[in-house]
């Protein structure tokens, strides 16, 4: 294997490894162009002294570092304030914001194995939490949690001590346990009524069924819509904004599945006056055994392009 090659098949681990630190999809593929060209760049001082898989972690880390003292940290609705409880009264997108994106599965390998051991520390609500620990902080627990870097490892590269490290690490996690999901969060139900889940909630969203979506929907469901900051929690209060913001009646919307973070996502178009549907959010789900408990609707079209969806579709399609 040639060195392109061997650089070329760990794109979309690096990808993944940079999203986790900055919490966008865009400033991770930027950050790993920028690792690989350093690396093209800096070969000849490369000694063998580690394999080339974490010769690369290793640079992309200190890439996104860099990157990280000149961005503020990307957040979700719900990080920002209370719940709102007026659909009729959303708040404008706020400029100064940064806010989350989602990652398309499709950039890890093709081998499932890959996606399920990588699932839960790219799912939305640990990403999110993530966004909370200070940078050398996140790279401490990424390296030690998520990739198993042994602490003189992680402290070689921060060029810290081991005992550092470790307490950098055991302060990370403590504040991880405050913010992020208990591990019963991730029990999803099983594939057949996983299954069965998804097509009903298509289906209903498609008709703006609200009886149907009700009884899909957990007692303690939130819906988020980045970049919009007002965000909703409670069966009752999703219903009420969706009851105000999706028109009933079947021909006006399609759901397009896909999967974002390791989990099921739907990408919906919406019928315009011209008859195509247009992009119009992707939407995360997230799923337990009760139903769906969550939903993170990015109302960003430009994010379509980065799960191979087209912009749009016809009614045939």
């Amino acid at each position: 294997m040639n060195l392109e090659d061997e650089f070329a098949q760990y794109r979309g681990q690096l990808v993944a490894h940079c999203y986790r630190m900055l919490g966008s999809l865009h400033d991770a593929e930027d950050a790993v162009q920028e690792t690989y060209l350093r690396a093209w760049r800096g070969f000849a001082d490369f000694e063998e002294r580690s394999s080339v898989k974490t010769w690369l972690y290793r640079i992309a880390t200190r890439v996104c570092l860099n990157a990280l003292q000149h961005s503020s940290r990307r957040m979700v609705p719900s990080a920002l304030g209370a719940p709102g409880i007026d659909p009729h009264d959303l708040e404008t997108q706020s400029l100064e914001t940064s806010w989350l994106e989602p990652f398309p599965d499709l950039l890890l390998s093709t081998d499932p194995a890959q996606v399920v051991g990588t699932r839960q520390s790219l799912r939305l609500a640990m990403v999110a939490a993530l966004q909370h620990l200070p940078a050398r902080q996140r790279a401490v627990l990424i390296l030690r949690d998520v990739l198993a870097w042994q602490a003189s490892e992680v402290a070689d590269l921060l060029v810290t001590t081991t005992a550092a490290v470790n307490s950098s690490l055991q302060r990370a996690r403590a504040e991880m346990a405050k913010l992020a999901p208990a591990e019963d969060d991730f029990s999803e139900p099983d594939e057949p009524v996983r299954r069965a889940l998804l097509d009903q909630y298509a289906k209903a969203f498609e008709k703006a069924d609200l009886v149907a979506l009700k009884g899909l929907l957990t007692q303690d469901t939130r819906w988020e819509m980045p970049p919009i900051p007002t965000w909703f929690s409670g069966r009752d209060d999703v219903l009420g904004l969706l009851a105000t913001k999706i028109l009933p009646g079947e021909g006006r919307r399609i759901l397009v599945e896909t999967s974002a973070n390791g989990q099921p996502a739907f990408a919906m178009y919406v019928r315009g006056d011209d008859g195509i549907f247009h992009a119009h959010s992707l939407k995360v789900l997230t799923l337990t055994k009760a139903g769906v408990s969550a939903v993170m609707a990015f109302h960003n079209p430009s994010l379509f392009a980065a799960f191979g969806l087209p912009i749009d579709r016809c009614p045939q399609e």
